[in-house]
Parts: C-alpha cells; structure tokens; sequence
C-alpha cells in the first residue's frame, strides 16, 4: 500500500467514530398521527416548514419517525409506546386521539400537539399560558365552532328546521362539539339530528340514513376521521344534495361547499416552530399553548352554482376566501 493510501485509510478510520457520533446525537422526533400519510401531506409540509425556521431540515440535522394510525384510534397506545421505547426526542401527536396517547406513554419526552379540542379539560395541559409538564402545543379550538357553524347553515337555508350532523363516536371531542352545536340548535329552534361514523362502513351508512330521512341541511364534525375521508364525504353530500358546511377549507377546496375553522396548515407550521424550540432547549412547561388568531369561512361557489344554492350577501361579507 502507498504511503499516502495508508494515511489517508487511518485518517477515514479516525473520523469514523465522530460521524458515527453525530448519527447518534441527531435528534429524532416521532411523529405519531391518528390519520394516514396520504390524507395530510400539506400539513407535513407546513410542519418542516416550521422546523426549517429554527434550523432544523429532516434528513440533515433531525430525522422524523412516522407512525400512522390511519384513523384506527385504538392502535395509537402502541405506537406511543413504540417511540418512548426507542427513545425519541420528541414527539409531535397529530389530533386528539395521538395528543392523549402520547401524553398516557410517557411524562418525560416533550410533546408538541395540535388539537382541537380544549386541552386543560382533556387533561393535555395544567394551563394555556403555562402548560406545566411535558406537553405544548396548539389547539384549533374546533369543538366550540358548532354552534357559529349552525348559524351560518342557518344564514344559508333561512326555512331549515332540521340539521343533521355527522360525527365520529370514539373521537374525545365528540361530546364538548356535540353540545357546542345542541346549544345552537336549541337557540334558533332548529331540530339536530345526529348521524355517527368511525369507519367507511359506517360512513356509508350514516349517508344511507342522512338520505332517508332527509334534513334541510348537514354539519360535518371536526374529527380527524372526516378529514381522512374527506373526499368521500364531500362526494356523498353532493349526491343528497344537502347545503353543507365542513369544519375546515381543505373541505372546500376539494369542492365542499362552506367551511369554517382554524387554518390548520399554520398551526402545523407553528408546532415546527415550537419543536426546534424545544430541541434546542426549551422547557415544554413554559411554552404557552397557542390558540387561532382568526377563523377562516371559505366559499366554493362552483359547488353552490351545481347545488344550486344561493350563497347571501351576509356570508359573502364575511368569507375569507371565494373559490370559483
């Protein structure tokens, strides 16, 4: 071997243990989701987004462990413990059911969430502004928009008596959104009736019975089950067809017809932010969990033009966004 062959060979193996080193000292943050990967992709994005500005790029200084449990709740436990096990630095939990599974696997490791739900009463967080143990995040305040979301169908379809409503059973939420929207209901005098689905089986037979008994408009609940199954639900409802508002613009964007809710893609962006914090050395605790500034209504007035719904001057007045 040649002298210059050798030294170089010895200097590679001295340098090897330091690379494998910084492999070692990488962080690793679980991303464990209720969904599947198919249905989010724009709000991984906002996530890396989020982590970028902190300076933290997948793949280059952090690695990302995905765990999807493709809207089966009762597999999240497992996943949970999986990446306590392995062990990660932290873990990002993906809607309500991760966020609580995280939170039951471990008091150590951080957590970022984002929910909708209200995470005191949920047990997530001692407090907004001071959270207190291992857990931060974001809330999309979704389960209290029910009954502003009744009042807009209401704003749609002046003549509506009765408004069904679909939600997911099993979801935690469920119960706060429901009574958010009975409330509503009970105020305007309107007559809800309520349609469960936490699988497509289900799904497809909760719009079985939408159909058959025939409400004058339909609610769609905040669980991240809907989300998933998103375009299949837009496609029923266009088939009934039903005035119908969803809790989030990803609806209407796929030709929903109304949303109204948080935008979701900026609080992924900020859970990035708040996970590089927390990388770099910030105490969890101290970290306020951070509420939507403002609300989005988006219209999709090509679906009101084929439903042939006439969208008033009222709701025109206060949308976000128009889709034509």
């Amino acid at each position: 071997m040649r002298r210059r062959e050798f030294i170089g060979l010895l200097a590679g193996l001295a340098a090897w243990p330091t690379v494998v080193r910084a492999q070692q000292e990488r962080p690793v943050i679980g991303f464990l989701s209720a969904l599947s990967e198919a249905a989010v992709p724009e709000f991984i994005g906002a996530f890396r987004r989020g982590l970028s500005e902190t300076g933290f790029v997948e793949g280059r200084n952090v690695a990302i462990e995905y765990r999807w449990a493709e809207g089966q709740y009762e597999r999240l436990p497992a996943m949970a413990a999986e990446l306590v096990r392995r062990p990660v630095s932290l873990i990002l939990a993906q809607a309500p059911p991760a966020a609580l599974a995280a939170k039951a696997a471990t008091a150590n490791i951080p957590i970022v969430f984002v929910v909708g739900f209200d995470p005191v009463g949920a047990g997530l967080v001692t407090e907004l502004n001071h959270p207190g143990a291992n857990a931060t995040g974001m809330t999309l305040i979704n389960n209290v928009l029910g009954q502003k979301r009744l009042e807009m169908v209401r704003d749609l379809s002046p003549k509506a008596s009765t408004v069904a409503m679909l939600v997911n059973p099993v979801s935690p939420d469920a119960i706060s959104e429901i009574r958010s929207v009975q409330m509503g209901a009970q105020a305007l005098g309107i007559k809800l009736a309520l349609f469960n689905a936490s699988t497509p089986s289900e799904l497809e037979a909760a719009f079985k019975g939408i159909a058959e008994q025939r409400p004058d408009a339909l609610l769609i609940g905040g669980d991240p089950f809907f989300m998933a199954q998103r375009t299949a639900i837009i496609t029923r409802a266009g088939r009934l067809p039903l005035p119908t508002i969803y809790p989030f613009r990803e609806f209407a964007v796929e030709g929903g017809l109304m949303s109204y809710g948080a935008n979701i893609a900026n609080s992924y962006r900020q859970a990035g932010i708040y996970s590089g914090k927390i990388l770099k050395g910030a105490n969890p605790a101290e970290l306020p969990v951070m509420q939507p500034a403002t609300f989005e209504l988006v219209i999709n007035l090509k679906t009101a033009s084929a439903l042939h719904v006439d969208i008033p001057a009222t709701l025109h007045a206060r949308s976000g966004e128009v889709i034509e």
